[in-house]
């Protein structure tokens, strides 16, 4: 939870992913995509892709995909189309990724990183998966195991975008690195 903090303090400052993609905050999807389990099955991918095409006309906004290389060989090598309403871009470094997660309007994802910075943001996620490591999401209402039914991930959206981001962080409250220092301070004196 520090990290997400500190790395987004040096985010808002170092970059501006918003410029350079032509997007406002709050008005677009990100979609993170990449396991093997979804990508390299041409069902999923496809009712993946369809998924957020649906989401993006039902919202009037864009999705941004950061695609992985393997990912966008799948789309080729599957024949899907990309639609007019996914901006492919080329894989973001940390500092853009966490300014473009912070900002969302909503999470798609099937990574486990992301389901928790995500919390930690007050990011309302749904993940493309059937089960999660990060089970504390769901008990606190951040995020939504959706797997990759078309109709799952459609309805998944629909409830998370409507939800409170009021959420309790079960992460701490981001101040470890300081409550460290003070006990080590304390045992050195």
């Amino acid at each position: 939870m520090d990290a997400v903090y500190q790395n987004l303090a040096i985010a808002r400052k170092k970059t501006n992913i918003f410029d350079s993609l032509k997007i406002s905050p709050k008005k677009y999807l990100l979609l993170t995509a990449h396991r093997q389990e979804n990508v390299d099955d041409k069902k999923k991918l496809r009712n993946i892709i369809n998924g957020v095409q649906t989401l993006s006309r039902e919202h009037g906004v864009p999705v941004i995909y950061p695609v992985h290389p393997r990912t966008l060989k799948r789309l080729k090598e599957f024949r899907i189309s990309v639609p007019k309403e996914l901006t492919i871009v080329d894989p973001l470094g940390f500092l853009e990724f966490l300014q473009l997660e912070s900002q969302a309007m909503l999470v798609v994802t099937d990574s486990g990183g992301v389901q928790e910075e995500t919390c930690i943001l007050k990011v309302p996620c749904i993940t493309l998966r059937e089960n999660t490591e990060r089970p504390e999401t769901l008990e606190v209402g951040s995020n939504m195991l959706v797997g990759t039914d078309l109709q799952r991930i459609v309805k998944g959206s629909r409830a998370m975008v409507r939800r409170k981001r009021s959420w309790k962080v079960p992460f701490g409250d981001g101040t470890a690195g300081k409550k460290i220092i003070n006990i080590l301070e304390k045992k050195l004196r």
